[in-house]
């Protein structure tokens, strides 16, 4: 009895089983990524600006890439208050104005 019930549930999870694929897309490396800012932050998007020197302009893409609503520059050797933003991209640099992180939050 209890191998026939181990059978007809075995049965049934094979039945809830599948597989997922992800819908192949096309994208080009060089064409940033837009996201409809005011949205939750997404850091993963603007990583590849690691290691470029800060600039205005490049402030308001990282924004955009990562579909965060406000930046926050994070100037060497400062302290950050501990509030956090879901909407909110943080850059950090060093004295040389080189980007060496991007987060969230």
């Amino acid at each position: 009895m209890r191998i026939a019930l181990a059978f007809a549930m075995s049965l049934c999870l094979a039945a809830c089983t599948g597989s997922y694929s992800a819908p192949e897309t096309s994208v080009d490396p060089a064409e940033p990524i837009k996201r409809p800012l005011g949205m939750t932050c997404d850091a993963s998007f603007a990583q590849h600006h690691v290691g470029e020197k800060v600039t205005q302009e490049l402030g308001l893409v990282i924004r955009e890439e990562t579909g965060a609503k406000s930046l926050r520059w994070g100037p060497p050797n400062s302290a950050w208050t501990m509030d956090y933003s879901e909407t909110r991209v943080n850059v950090r640099y060093d004295e040389t104005m080189t980007i060496t992180a991007i987060t969230c939050g």
